[in-house]
């Protein structure tokens, strides 16, 4: 079932939601040139910004919020002058502050890839999430968004990939700031906008590779997958049909993303009454893994609309087991 997530502003100011309430606690300051620095305590990759807008003289406003009982930072970035123009929004949090939404819970985005555990996204806007382990935060994790205002198709390539450089040097130098002890990556030189690639199950090399034998493919009557390209996304799906019909869907949550899903999950148990669940203790800031299986509605030749594929239950919990092993290697996670 989708569920919404929505951010709401209102007139430029952020509205914080809290347990029992709501709380306004902000406070602007403009800025261009160098004091662009002094934006979002620091952590705004001025420079990558810059190249963004072209090398254009920019503004920056900039608050800092309890959300969720810890400090986190939010900013806006504009082309000075260029009233309607694209604006680019960074946030940084401390990984307890937030469970997440945007880019960070899309099943559809790629892995941002060059060695940072995060999700890109290009679809109606680019929007990017990373995600260090930083035991001097809350949650043992920092994580940092950037998006813009701006549809992809209105914007360069080079402004897109901007956007992922944007959230990568900014999560660079706020680790710094607060001195994290994870691994980051490389600057970003390419974004992934491959999205969904069908392809033979025996062919599988993205978020697929690695879940199915062959001979478990043949026993399940698995003869496709769909899938993304293979990374440390902070959610990633595997989905499996024969030929044109839907069989299973497999989802991985991470980090914040995982939180939300566990969040909502316990909420409202209806929507997923049915599917198969597990989670894997990974540490640092990803924490609890969180891994779904569910048998997918279609509509077969003949017109029938049912779940075709196999309800045996060890059948699928040794998918979702596969599967989990599978994306959790990749991500880092101890698995048997």
């Amino acid at each position: 079932m989708t569920r919404l997530r929505l951010s709401l502003y209102v007139g430029g100011l952020l509205l914080v939601l809290v347990a029992g309430g709501l709380a306004w606690t902000v406070s602007f300051q403009d800025g261009d040139g160098e004091d662009l620095g002094d934006q979002c305590q620091g952590s705004l990759a001025v420079e990558e910004a810059r190249q963004f807008f072209d090398g254009a003289r920019l503004k920056a406003r900039g608050h800092t919020a309890d959300w969720g009982g810890y400090d986190s930072q939010w900013c806006s970035v504009w082309a000075e002058g260029q009233d309607g123009g694209p604006v680019l929004k960074l946030r940084v949090w401390p990984r307890a502050a937030y469970r997440a939404s945007g880019s960070a819970a899309d099943e559809s985005a790629t892995p941002i890839g060059h060695g940072w555990t995060g999700s890109f996204v290009s679809g109606y806007s680019p929007e990017a999430a990373v995600l260090v382990d930083c035991k001097t935060m809350a949650g043992a994790g920092l994580l940092v968004t950037a998006g813009t205002t701006r549809k992809s198709e209105d914007l360069s390539a080079r402004q897109v990939l901007q956007v992922a450089r944007v959230a990568t040097e900014s999560a660079r130098r706020a680790a710094g700031r607060a001195e994290c002890e994870g691994a980051l990556g490389e600057r970003p030189g390419t974004v992934d906008r491959a999205g969904w690639t069908t392809r033979p199950v025996g062919r599988a090399t993205g978020t697929c590779r690695g879940v199915l034998t062959g001979s478990e493919a043949a026993r399940l009557r698995v003869t496709d997958v769909t899938e993304n390209p293979a990374g440390r996304a902070l959610t990633e799906q595997c989905e499996m049909s024969r030929g044109k019909l839907g069989l299973f869907s497999t989802t991985a949550y991470y980090g914040p993303s995982a939180e939300e899903e566990m969040h909502l999950d316990g909420k409202y148990p209806g929507t997923v009454k049915g599917a198969y669940t597990r989670t894997l203790e990974c540490g640092g800031a990803i924490g609890t893994a969180y891994f779904k299986l569910v048998r997918v509605k279609d509509r077969a030749a003949d017109g029938t609309v049912a779940t075709h594929g196999t309800s045996d239950p060890a059948a699928l919990k040794r998918l979702l087991e596969s599967y989990a092993t599978a994306s959790g290697k990749r991500h880092g996670c101890p698995t048997p």
